[in-house]
């Protein structure tokens, strides 16, 4: 276990036992796979056992089409009674081959965000940021986001003051493009131009593009770039300032 100092404060850092759960998911989807492997194998080995029943019962000249009649309708009561389970196993089938989702992407159902952390073919499971899990059938919902097959362009603001020199500021912004796509998950970013007036400082806006929902620790590091820049490039970055007059009763 390591211990690393973080923001001030001390945060345990333990390599095995992320290591642990790691296996511990990607055994749950192993048995997952398995256990839904040895259903298709058991359906198939029964029906196979009534077909061979059949032709032996022919044989030995038994009539078998009251026996098949029978099942005909016994089939039919057993279907109206488990429509839902096959309809959820249906969903799941064009679910794979729509190719809607997989496991980790980032989905609204039913308006509940959060990551695909399973997925079987009766039922999606979804973990949202805050912790909860949203457990729905596949049959269930006809609309789906996928987050993860886009991208996300946001358009910050950066403050300045009204001392700044724009050309530089522009020089000073291109010349750091290289670090900007260093950051992690990021695919473009551009200088667009000043944005506004407020009344303390110039609005100048840039264009970062990055993958589905990494936008906040794209910002944060995009801001930790920014701050050493203008330091080092002495650029302002302005606040709001008071000023407050005294004046004498005698004046």
């Amino acid at each position: 276990m390591k211990v690393i100092k973080r923001d001030g404060h001390m945060v345990e850092w333990c390599p095995e036992k992320i290591e642990m759960a790691i296996e511990k998911a990607n055994a749950e989807v192993e048995e997952e796979d398995q256990a839904s492997s040895v259903q298709i194998k058991n359906i198939i080995k029964y029906l196979i056992f009534i077909f061979v029943i059949l032709a032996i019962l022919n044989v030995y000249g038994i009539n078998t089409n009251g026996i098949l009649a029978s099942i005909g309708i016994a089939g039919v009561v057993i279907g109206l009674a488990l429509q839902d389970i096959v309809a959820d196993f249906l969903a799941g089938i064009f679910i794979i081959f729509d190719d809607k989702y997989t496991i980790g992407d980032i989905v609204t159902i039913n308006n509940f965000k959060g990551k695909v952390t399973n997925f079987g073919l009766m039922s999606t499971k979804i973990k949202s940021y805050y912790g909860e899990t949203l457990i729905i059938s596949n049959s269930s919902f006809k609309q789906i986001i996928n987050h993860s097959r886009a991208t996300s362009t946001n358009f910050i603001k950066l403050d300045v003051s009204y001392n700044t020199d724009i050309d530089k500021l522009e020089k000073v912004l291109n010349e750091f493009t290289d670090e900007v796509l260093k950051i992690k998950n990021v695919i473009n970013y551009q200088t667009l131009g000043i944005e506004d007036f407020s009344s303390s400082s110039i609005k100048y806006t840039v264009l970062l593009e990055c993958k589905s929902e990494t936008q906040y620790q794209v910002k944060r590091d995009f801001y930790k770039l920014i701050q050493k820049a203008f330091n080092k490039n002495n650029i302002e970055i302005p606040y709001n300032q008071l000023d407050v007059y005294l004046r004498r009763n005698n004046e």
